[in-house]
């Protein structure tokens, strides 16, 4: 009798063990910031930079920040300024193809007139807009990300052909 309680007390202690669970912390699970310049912008004389956060390993909140640097697009567009949510469908963590819906407040040239010299008449909208594109993140951190998108501006589009606004480019980023 004394045999079998010591067995089953054998039995029991081993398989417990057997099922006892290990915290591992994952590495993958941390959320990132990451830095941005565009690429295809500053080519066309236009400065963009952007900063993302991960929330988790299939989205992400960032701001870009549009400013021309060339007397040429000066005379279009002034500044834009525009927030963003994406969603990643990638099997890396925040990386891959993703979907993207956006906000921008702009300030463009309203009279623009390829034939005539006409005053620049500059209006402050805002609009909203969707995006897609692909990111691709080395295990050194750094990112490139191909990506287009088109908005539709709000309030100031009255009697004017100019309402929709478009975004897009190729990013080089650095993650940490």
């Amino acid at each position: 009798m004394k045999k079998s309680i010591l067995f089953y007390l054998i039995v029991f202690l081993v398989s417990s063990s057997m099922f006892s669970q290990e915290t591992i912390e994952n590495t993958s699970t941390k959320n990132f910031n990451e830095f941005k310049l565009n690429g295809l912008y500053l080519i066309l004389g236009v400065f963009e930079a952007s900063y993302e956060t991960t929330l988790n390993d299939e989205s992400a909140v960032g701001i870009s920040v549009l400013l021309p640097i060339d007397n040429a697009v000066n005379s279009d567009i002034k500044y834009a300024i525009s927030p963003y949510y994406r969603f990643y469908f990638g099997e890396k963590y925040a990386a891959g193809f993703f979907v993207e819906g956006f906000g921008m407040l702009n300030s463009t040239n309203r009279n623009i007139d390829l034939f005539e010299n006409n005053e620049d008449d500059f209006r402050t909208d805002f609009a909203l807009g969707f995006a897609v594109g692909g990111k691709w993140v080395t295990k050194k951190g750094f990112s490139i990300e191909i990506f287009g998108g088109i908005g539709r501006n709000l309030f100031n589009n009255e009697g004017t052909d100019y309402d929709i606004v478009g975004k897009g480019g190729v990013n080089l980023g650095y993650r940490f």
